[in-house]
């Protein structure tokens, strides 16, 4: 079968690579098309556009940039139709992927939604262009089954896809000094800054990061670059600052770290999964920032605390961000800090909310069980989770 993917960030890149991987180990003669990254065109089929031409964030940001999206969707609905694919499959990116829906809808091109868009926390009316146009609901968060079937959606859940990946870049991290040679680092321990995927979000946060260097003279502090920025995007920030910058290194860095700096987002859980004590920092341009919480109506903004519905990390915001702040909370999870333990144990019981391992296997099957009109497959536990598609509203 035809599949067109359409991913517009890095972990949708990462997503869309597994499911790809799930989609080809079940129908060896799959085809791909897709809007993705990298590791999605690892998976072969043919690329029509990079994340790093499309993603925008914030509110400003995409009015900024109104006619660049404008183009980007017309050319995705121009490229489907001319390629007519058996199944459009739409990985979170709501702004874009809501338009290229309806229009698929309309020209009788099947839809699949995989990784929800976050309808729970904001812009809520959204749910029910899922009903309408959307044929089937693939989620990866526990709580978003009770949360759509309420909305009469009885969406496919069957684990989060990210405990394979992290699995799967564990059991090659190198050692502690096999890292810091390959680096260049120092012979001390680690402390992780993921800084954020956009630039929006690191010209916020690492200038509010870098003078925390002098109050931790036996760490070092090491930022993950993000695959869509440019290395001297960075320069401007770090240079001179005794901070390191490592790039696509991040779950090793993470791995080895003694605890982390983690803007909010899909690294939250991430650093989760690896078991790295962390703070949440974010922050970005205040109009978007005020909009959003103004609209925003979840008590979170990790997704680690959504999925546990408690504080399991202090998210420091916006002016919550400062020196001070970041300075205690990072002490309290560094070793023999206060808050460490905790947060560890809760990091087990998350993994255990998350589900058994091979979640995008399931969902490629399930997908295609969906296509093929088959039974569908065992849900995560082994049981059977007989779903229905959802009905056009």
């Amino acid at each position: 079968m035809k599949y067109y993917i359409v991913s517009g960030e890095t972990s949708g890149d990462l997503h869309g690579s597994k499911l790809m991987k799930g989609l080809k180990e079940a129908d060896p003669a799959a085809e791909f098309r897709f809007w993705g990254g990298d590791l999605m065109a690892a998976e072969g089929g043919t690329m029509v556009r990079h994340y790093k031409e499309t993603a925008v964030m914030g509110f400003w940001e995409v009015l900024m940039k109104l006619r660049k999206v404008i183009r980007n969707i017309k050319q995705c609905k121009q490229d489907l139709l001319a390629h007519r694919p058996d199944v459009l499959i739409l990985i979170d990116y709501p702004g874009f992927n809501f338009r290229v829906a309806k229009f698929a809808k309309r020209h009788g091109i099947k839809v699949f939604y995989y990784i929800a868009p976050k309808v729970w926390a904001w812009k809520e009316k959204r749910v029910h262009r899922l009903r309408k146009y959307v044929d089937k609901l693939f989620i990866i968060f526990p709580f978003e089954v009770d949360y759509f079937r309420k909305w009469g959606i009885d969406a496919f859940y069957a684990g989060n896809p990210l405990v394979d990946t992290v699995d799967e870049r564990l059991a090659r991290k190198p050692s502690f000094s096999e890292f810091i040679q390959r680096n260049q680092l120092h012979d001390k321990s680690i402390i992780a800054i993921l800084a954020g995927s956009r630039m929006m979000e690191i010209n916020y946060v690492l200038p509010r990061i870098t003078p925390l260097i002098q109050h931790y003279p036996d760490y070092q502090f090491v930022v993950a670059g993000a695959p869509a920025i440019a290395l001297q995007q960075y320069d401007k920030y770090l240079q001179g600052t005794g901070i390191a910058l490592v790039t696509v290194q991040t779950y090793e860095l993470l791995a080895l770290a003694d605890a982390a700096i983690v803007a909010s987002g899909t690294a939250t859980l991430e650093a989760a999964l690896i078991g790295v004590p962390q703070v949440v920092c974010y922050g970005g341009n205040e109009l978007s920032y005020q909009i959003a919480k103004r609209l925003i109506k979840v008590k979170y903004a990790s997704l680690v605390n959504l999925i546990m519905d408690a504080p399991v990390l202090t998210e420091l915001l916006q002016h919550d961000m400062d020196l001070a702040n970041i300075r205690d909370e990072l002490s309290a999870i560094l070793p023999n800090g206060p808050k460490r333990q905790a947060m560890l144990n809760n990091y087990t019981t998350l993994r255990t909310m998350l589900g058994e391992p091979d979640a995008a296997t399931r969902i490629a099957r399930e997908m295609i069980n969906q296509l093929t009109m088959n039974t569908p497959v065992p849900s995560q536990g082994g049981r059977e989770k007989v779903v229905k598609v959802v009905k056009d509203s």
